[in-house]
Order: structure tokens, then C-alpha cells, then sequence
């Protein structure tokens, strides 16, 4: 995705998290060099009804956000997603991937568990209501021929990542 697809973040993150990010927000994950947003839209030219974000500390992909539309949950999309999202981290020469999740977010932790994360401790008051959030770890295998334990940042240009769309 790229800095052209703000306004869709912006309605999906509504949509999704009640404007859980403002549009700097938003803009800064989009043009974030050692990161990559994906997006799921309903068709070639559909809207987004889907999304991850993640960028890469070191050895560590950090995701800052899954969502896709309420009425399109539980159809895989998520999961094919964090898939895609896990896959570009492992070539980066990640190790681990970590996220921040509520407690109540039952379906997101049942995606995440499948995934291989585990619950590793608590940020307490993390989300704007005060709320806590489970903070979740995953070791991941490399890529065969992925540098270990050092970041290989993508070419110029490819960091927006692939506005794929999804069948339903």
C-alpha cells in the first residue's frame, strides 16, 4: 500500500477500531521505510476490507495493527494476512514477532495462537479507555537464504507493500 491509500486506512480504521490512529498516524505507518502495510480490498478496484501493519526493530517485527471489516470476519481474511505479514518477516531475517492485543478480543487471540504467539506479560493501561493489553511473542523460523538476526530493508519504494485483493 502506499501513501495513496491513506483515506482507506482512515474509514477501515474507523470501521474496524472506532479511530483507533489520526491521520499522522496513519501516514507515518505508510511511509515507514523499515515497515510494510498490507491491504485486503473486495476485488481489483473494491474497497479495503482488510489490513496489517508491522516494521521490523533489528530482528523483531513489531504489528502495530490487523483489522478487517466486521461483517467479513471469520472468513480466513485475517489469517491470510498475518500469513503474508509473517512470510516478509522471516526474508527480513526476523526472529520473533511480537503484538499488543485486548484481553476480550477472543477471535484475535484464537488467530494469533493459531499463528504461534503466546501471551509473554501485560501492558496495563495501554489502549485509550485505560484498558490493558496482552502483550504476545512468536519465534519464527527463517526463510532459507535470510540473513540471521539482521534486518535486510526492502528496495526503495516496495516498504507500502502489495494491495492484493482477496476472493471471497
Amino acid at each position: 500500500m502506499s501513501a495513496a491509500d491513506h483515506g482507506a486506512c482512515l474509514i477501515l480504521d474507523r470501521d474496524c477500531f472506532g479511530g483507533l490512529w489520526t491521520a499522522k498516524q496513519w501516514n507515518g505507518e505508510l511511509e515507514r521505510s523499515s515497515g510494510l502495510v498490507l491491504g485486503c480490498c473486495s476485488g481489483d478496484q473494491g474497497p479495503l476490507v482488510g489490513l496489517i501493519c508491522g516494521w521490523v526493530v533489528v530482528d523483531e517485527l513489531h504489528i502495530t495493527g490487523l483489522g478487517v471489516l466486521p461483517q467479513l470476519r471469520r472468513r480466513g481474511l485475517g489469517r491470510l494476512l498475518l500469513n503474508r505479514l509473517l512470510a516478509w518477516a522471516r526474508q527480513q531475517g526476523c526472529l520473533g514477532a511480537t503484538l499488543e492485543v485486548a484481553p476480550g478480543n477472543n477471535g484475535a487471540l484464537l488467530l494469533y495462537e493459531a499463528a504461534g504467539f503466546v501471551s509473554a506479560g501485560r501492558r496495563k493501561g495501554y489502549y485509550r479507555d485505560g484498558s490493558d493489553a496482552l502483550i504476545q511473542w512468536c519465534r519464527l523460523r527463517p526463510e532459507p537464504g535470510a540473513p540471521l538476526g539482521r534486518t535486510r530493508l526492502p528496495p526503495q519504494g516496495r516498504h507500502t507493500g502489495l494491495h492484493q485483493p482477496c476472493r471471497q
